[in-house]
């Protein structure tokens, strides 16, 4: 089965930065639910800039940017480990059934700086 793969890394005071001067965008980018987690953490902005990041590497791994869905529909939770997970509503979700996706992989690693998110999605063949 085909496999694709999205990168992306953030500065996590350049993104602190950003939310600062524009607070709406918050709620542009993050569900209720994330928004809740990040915030109850003593590093919010790390969590944020960390779901970002997996949200953009989501989108280069489709290799549509996100212009097809919203932000807001790519959701990053966690397993019942603590292992970051994406779930997708809405038209991500389309564009998942449209692309055949049958499994995604999220990875997220951060320092004091920066955080990365991989993610990796396997297409389908039928």
């Amino acid at each position: 089965m085909p496999v694709k793969v999205g990168t992306d890394l953030v500065e996590i005071e350049r993104f602190r930065l950003v939310l600062e001067r524009r607070p709406k965008l918050r709620d542009k980018i993050f569900t209720q639910e994330e928004l809740r987690y990040c915030d109850s953490k003593p590093q919010p902005f790390q969590h944020l800039a960390a779901r970002f990041s997996a949200k953009e590497a989501f989108s280069k791994a489709v290799g549509t940017g996100v212009r097809s869905f919203s932000m807001r529909e790519v959701e990053v939770c966690r397993d019942g480990f603590g292992k970051p997970v994406i779930s997708l509503t809405d038209r991500a979700l389309d564009l998942a059934q449209k692309l055949k996706i049958v499994d995604m992989d999220l990875s997220i690693s951060h320092s004091h700086l920066f955080v990365i998110s991989v993610v990796v999605i396997e297409i389908g063949t039928q």
